[in-house]
């Protein structure tokens, strides 16, 4: 029985360091939020070749929404999304001349044509409609969400995936879902789009591994970081203009974990938060590597909670860069 106990208290002692170690790994290694931009990175070019420079998430809106797709080597995918993107966009205008839009495609660093084929979109609408924000190098998903909507001018601003697996026509119900929130008088809200209602059918399709990584992936999200929010990855969110400045201002992952981090921020800050079902359907050609990406997600997850916890990262006031 004291054998036992020895062993008990060893392997205590040996989880205790070991949190220790992770803690401090993670305090150690934590990035500060970064919202420079390269000089480049600072214009769009007009159908006329014209550099002009993009406006500012703290300027106020001039626009009733803004569509912000990260894109990186999207050159085949991505004229199917936008296709219907602003076939959709056009026709409500046609219905309401008085709505306005904003299209802004954020090239991530490609090294394939996803820059030339989003500049014909600009030709073809005008710049005023659709503009292209190529990143120098390559920052990862949420890196370019954020570069995207920091160029704004949207009233309220909808991410959206470039591969278009979301149908387009459901921003009619995540902007119901941000409506009934009633997000006055501050002007807070978030509605995701979510995909919870498929996961049964996608549960029978997957592989009990890829199934395992799916629940260990939504329990370290639920235990470490977002309450309440079945599918916090989908990619087809809806901010208003002043939710979208308070969090993406804190927003230091930039890779896949990124949706995460947001909605923890989003729920530090008290924003109200719907989660509206959406259609989805899997687009082959996906940039995730199943068990090395949860991997890298699970980490990330467990990181984002405990630098907040030590103070390494801190939520910051939505404040002007360059």
């Amino acid at each position: 029985m004291d054998f036992l106990c020895e062993i008990v208290q060893a392997l205590v002692a040996l989880a205790a360091l070991g949190f220790i170690v992770v803690l401090i790994i993670a305090h150690v290694t934590a990035g500060m939020v970064n919202l420079t931009r390269h000089e480049k990175e600072k214009y769009f070019v007009t159908p006329t070749g014209e550099k002009e420079l993009f406006p500012s998430l703290h300027d106020p809106h001039s626009r009733e929404l803004s569509v912000v797709i990260p894109a990186y080597n999207e050159e085949l995918r991505m004229p199917v999304m936008l296709d219907e993107a602003m076939e959709y966009l056009e026709n409500r205008q046609k219905q309401h001349p008085s709505f306005t839009y904003e299209v802004i495609v954020v090239d991530d660093g490609s090294k394939d044509k996803t820059t030339e084929v989003a500049l014909r979109y600009s030709k073809k609408y005008g710049a005023d409609k659709v503009r292209v924000l190529t990143l120098v190098k390559n920052r990862g998903k949420g890196g370019a969400v954020r570069m995207g909507t920091m160029s704004s001018r949207g009233k309220v601003i909808l991410m959206a995936d470039a591969d278009g697996a979301t149908k387009f026509s459901d921003i009619d119900k995540v902007e119901a879902g941000l409506n009934d929130l009633n997000p006055k008088p501050e002007n807070m809200a978030i509605s995701c789009g979510s995909r919870a209602h498929l996961e049964q059918e996608s549960v029978a399709q997957r592989s009990v591994f890829r199934t395992f990584l799916m629940y260990g992936f939504h329990f370290l999200v639920w235990f470490f970081c977002v309450r309440g929010i079945k599918d916090t990855q989908c990619g087809f969110k809806l901010f208003t203009r002043e939710a979208a400045l308070k969090t993406f201002s804190s927003l230091h992952v930039e890779r896949w974990a990124f949706d995460v981090e947001l909605l923890y921020i989003a729920q530090c800050f008290k924003i109200p938060i719907a989660e509206v079902a959406v259609n989805w359907t899997e687009i082959e050609g996906s940039k995730l590597v199943p068990f090395w990406s949860w991997l890298q997600m699970g980490r990330d997850l467990i990181f984002i909670r405990l630098r907040y916890l030590t103070g390494a990262w801190k939520l910051q006031s939505p404040h002007k860069t360059d």
